[in-house]
């Protein structure tokens, strides 16, 4: 298998070693072992300190989509509807989730280098009238950032709305405010910011959603239901993961020492320097504007007279991998991750030093 020294994926990021380590050591059963609900506990308070809330966190094995799926078979009945605030491909994924399930979904779409307009959402939500709203807060494959998740917020509670947002890529990377922003399903993913491999899955709960969940009655492999109670009853629906929550609990301490704050400024200056070093190297932003750009993904158009492919190709022989892009924006937009173990100044220097030579090579 081939190594690349200079790591600048959107994810799922390097881990480091420190969080390795904790697929090293054997534990018990985490079903029965009293230490392992102590443990998901322990998580489950750093969650709500880190993402500023006070409601319920669940925290299961399995990469990120199985939480987006969760929660929307959890919210919605076949027949319902479901309202999906996009402007890039993850946040048009959540209507075709709700399709697939029987329920009614409706798009309101904006560019994909732009954000969501809160005012066009309220025209849509009242005309709709949907039982749940989504949005994304980081559209990774665009490298933007939505600002105005209080207001979408405020605009699904005036419709009593569920308001379901994905902030899989920037939970950790930059403030979110659950409580604040009235989210009632969070979602995040170990493999971004977290940097863990990507096997767990985190969620924030409103009392809102366990109301609508229990309603809805949904009881698969993904569903939030079984997990109201856990640690309390000291059982779960399926064997949890110990050494990957073992990991979780090492990446949120060391996020708290660092201190959230200076965790986002961190993330900030390494997303700053990047766009720096790729302007002066002749690379164009995909985002309209740079004050919509995400601090944990740098998204920039594929430069004249360069394909994706043979760009990705001559940075792969320096040793530097970045990102590629999905749908639309295949072929057209790369992208460059500095979030988690990766929002490192020097790591980020160095790729797009190297970046920089590459593309004056031509």
């Amino acid at each position: 298998m081939i190594s690349y020294p200079i790591g600048l994926v959107p994810g799922p990021v390097s881990v480091p070693p420190k969080i390795r380590e904790a697929w090293l050591t054997d534990f018990g059963s985490s079903d029965l072992e009293a230490d392992f609900y102590d443990l998901y506990a322990q998580n489950q308070k750093l969650v709500q300190t880190l993402l500023e809330t006070k409601e319920s966190v669940v925290i299961t094995s399995g990469e990120a989509m199985s939480i987006l799926w969760g929660g929307v078979k959890s919210a919605l009945r076949p027949g319902e509807r479901l309202l999906a605030v996009a402007s890039g491909l993850f946040g048009e994924g959540f209507a075709d989730m709700a399709r697939a399930i029987g329920a009614e979904a409706e798009v309101v779409a904006f560019p994909y280098d732009d954000v969501p307009d809160p005012g066009k959402v309220r025209e849509a939500v009242r005309r709709f009238r949907p039982q749940v709203v989504t949005a994304v807060h980081c559209e990774t494959p665009s490298g933007t950032l939505n600002p105005h998740l209080r207001e979408l917020g405020e605009i699904a509670h005036e419709a009593d709305a569920l308001f379901v947002v994905d902030f899989v890529s920037s939970g950790g990377g930059a403030p979110i405010g659950v409580d604040e922003s009235l989210i009632d399903i969070g979602l995040l993913g170990s493999q971004k910011v977290l940097s863990l491999p990507p096997s767990l899955s985190v969620s924030t709960v409103s009392a809102r959603a366990w109301s609508v969940f229990e309603r809805v009655g949904y009881g698969g492999y993904d569903a939030y239901l079984p997990w109201r109670r856990v640690p309390e009853v000291r059982a779960m629906p399926y064997t949890h993961d110990w050494q990957g929550m073992t990991a979780l609990n090492v990446a949120l301490n060391a996020i708290m020492e660092e201190g959230p704050q200076n965790a986002y400024a961190r993330h900030a200056r390494a997303a700053s320097l990047c766009r720096t070093m790729g302007r002066e190297a002749g690379l164009t932003l995909f985002p309209a504007r740079e004050d919509i750009c995400s601090p944990t993904v740098t998204a920039f158009n594929v430069p004249d007279g360069w394909t994706w492919p043979e760009l990705d190709a001559a940075l792969r022989k320096k040793g530097l991998v970045a990102g590629g892009n999905y749908g639309s924006l295949d072929g057209r937009v790369f992208r460059i991750g500095h979030m988690g173990s990766q929002a490192d100044e020097a790591l980020v220097k160095r790729g797009m030093e190297v970046l920089g030579e590459v593309l004056r090579s031509k």
